[in-house]
Order: structure tokens, then sequence, then C-alpha cells
């Protein structure tokens, strides 16, 4: 991608061992997409929802309360909405490099199943926190999620479906890649303040068996 820099760091994680982080800059477009100047100390951190059904044959999605339900995550991307918890509000010990302790989560809304899964992975960070989860916006919204959002002087997540998360970052005014692939559930875009606009990296969850620390391109 044109005026984006990729670097790799190493992650030394304590008693959990050691992990590869890799995060991936973007420059920051001033287009006219960008919603606005971000506020001093903003961070935005965007996430895709936990593992899905596959089809069929795949594992199924199951409710809260384990009832099945194809709009609801699978047992994995329950999984991941636990870790989430710690990797975003650790009971103990610092944050990951280049993350931050959220002070607003929000979640795609939606009805007739729609925004099930975002809101399904955010809820126990949203609980951790004590804070509500702030579901104003459905896929299509995301002009004016960022508008909001940009306004924020503290950090926030987002947890939204992943067809939509680059036009949430473009919304933004960052250059991101064009399209989110459908088999990453493990990665965290956070956008910073770069002048009058933002930088997107890239931030690998390394939660699950099986995550990677390889970037979107």
């Amino acid at each position: 991608m044109t005026g984006q820099l990729w670097s790799r760091r190493t992650l030394l994680g304590g008693a959990a061992g050691s992990a590869a982080l890799f995060i991936a800059g973007c420059a920051a477009s001033q287009g006219s997409r960008a919603a606005a100047a971000p506020a001093p100390g903003a961070r935005v951190m965007i996430i895709r929802h936990g593992e899905k059904p596959a089809g069929s044959s795949g594992p199924q999605g199951i409710d809260v309360n384990g009832n099945a339900d194809s709009h609801s995550l699978t047992v994995r991307g329950w999984t991941r909405a636990g870790a989430l918890v710690e990797l975003f509000a650790p009971s103990a010990g610092a944050l990951r490099d280049g993350l931050a302790r959220p002070t607003a989560v929000y979640a795609a809304g939606g009805d007739g199943g729609e925004g099930t899964r975002p809101r399904e992975t955010a809820t126990p960070l949203a609980e951790r926190l004590g804070t509500k989860l702030i579901t104003t916006y459905a896929k299509g919204g995301e002009s004016q999620l960022a508008a909001e959002v940009s306004r924020r002087a503290e950090p926030t997540l987002i947890s939204w479906q992943h067809e939509e998360i680059p036009a949430l970052a473009a919304a933004f005014g960052a250059t991101a890649p064009k399209k989110w692939p459908d088999d990453r559930f493990d990665l965290v875009w956070v956008l910073t303040p770069a002048g009058s606009g933002w930088t997107l990296t890239q931030v690998p969850q390394l939660l699950l068996a099986g995550d990677s620390a390889e970037p979107i391109k």
C-alpha cells in the first residue's frame, strides 16, 4: 500500500512467555471523508466481533444462555470475548503496547439479529469497565459514529462487523486496507492523532491458539 510503513516489534509477555507483536502504521489522510480533527488524548481501537458460525457443517452459534442461535458467536467467539477483557482492562500488569484502557465501548446496533455478535463480543469488556455498552449506530452508520467518537478526548473501543471496518476507518479519514479478510478475528486497528488527522496501526491480539501476528494488507 502506497505511503504505508510496516514495522515488527517483539512483545515480552511475563509469565505467559513471549509473543510476537507486529504493529503496522498507516499515514493519516486529510481527505474529505475525515470525520473531524482528533481531540487531544483520543485513541480509537476497532475490533471485529469474535468467531461466528461457518455454515451448517461448522460450529454453531450459541447465545448467552447456551441456546443455538445463528446470529450469535461460536464457543471460540465467546472465548475470545472473554480474553479481550484482559487485553483491554487487565486485572494485573500493563496494557499491551499500543493499546489503552477504554472509557467508552461502542458496538453495532440493529434489529433482527443484526449486530448481535459485535454486542456479544464487547459486553464482557463493558461490564468489567462498569460502563454501558453504546449501540446507537448500526452497520451503515460509520460516518455518524466516527463523527461522534472523534469528539472524545479519551480512549474508545468499537466492536463492529468486518465488512464495514475499512469504511469506518475511512470515515475517520485514516488510510487503511480496503478489505478485512473473512478469516481474521485477531487484530485491533488503533487510530491515534497525527496532526489534524489520524494514523492507523494494527496490533495483533495473540489471545487464542492460531492467532496471527501478520497485519492485514
